[in-house]
């Protein structure tokens, strides 16, 4: 027989908790050189003075240490396994600030809130959807999947600007896409359409500002771009080797 052992949930706060806020994590952000977590919001804030990680203070980037943090989806999805009803008063908190603003709530909060009530009405009925998702072939299933192409996300648009005279123009410098995809997906765009050997010569700007490659458009929107109207401008230069 297997034994079991229970933890409390204070024994391990300490991993599952921001050193900056001291609150559970949000949005959990990786510094990427030393694998220290926190909550994104308190992160960017703190990188906006400061070039190191707050535990470690280890040097994340002398100049642009933004480029060098990614979302940690595995750790938050343990941090809201864990800790009970956070991610449902989260997504709370977050409806309540748009609404606040006179802003339509974002696709993706519509959706985490919409699949975590139909999780707790299924377990309420003593029901599940496990039974129908069974029945239903695999292929059938990565068809819809594939159909959707995430036009049911919500939505950037997006103007991309040529500011260098060694590369030209988009035809339809005009896009609209998932608020989901990141700043390598436009990358990866552009080179495809000015025909370059590779995405990694290409650095994409907001007001200035380099990019990181793993920062979502919507992160781009809420840090750079916020109360500003559509579509967000982007600029795209080849890419300068910072010492």
């Amino acid at each position: 027989k297997m034994l079991t052992r229970k933890i409390k949930l204070w024994d391990i706060n300490a991993h599952i908790t921001c050193r900056l806020c001291n609150g559970y994590l949000i949005d959990a952000t990786t510094v990427t050189e030393c694998l220290h977590t926190f909550c994104r919001s308190c992160l960017v804030k703190y990188l906006e003075e400061n070039n190191t990680c707050p535990t470690c203070r280890i040097v994340i980037h002398q100049s642009h240490p933004l480029q060098y943090i990614g979302h940690d989806r595995t750790m938050q999805d343990i941090v809201y396994k864990l800790v009970p009803g956070l991610q449902e008063a989260e997504m709370k908190k977050q409806r309540e600030f748009y609404h606040k603003l006179g802003m339509e709530v974002p696709g993706d909060v519509k959706g985490e809130t919409c699949s975590t009530k139909q999780h707790l009405d299924s377990h309420r009925n003593g029901e599940t959807k496990a039974d129908e998702n069974l029945n239903k072939e695999p292929s059938e299933e990565k068809q819809e999947e594939d159909n959707d192409y995430h036009r049911s996300d919500e939505q950037v648009s997006i103007c991309l600007e040529c500011n260098s005279s060694k590369l030209r123009g988009l035809k339809r410098k005009w896009i609209r896409c998932s608020a989901q995809a990141t700043v390598l997906h436009l990358k990866k765009f552009i080179a495809k359409k000015l025909n370059l050997s590779s995405f990694n010569e290409l650095d994409i700007l907001c007001n200035e500002e380099i990019l990181g490659k793993d920062h979502t458009l919507k992160f781009v929107v809420v840090t750079r771009w916020r109360f500003k109207k559509a579509p967000l401008l982007l600029h795209y230069r080849p890419k300068m080797d910072l010492l």
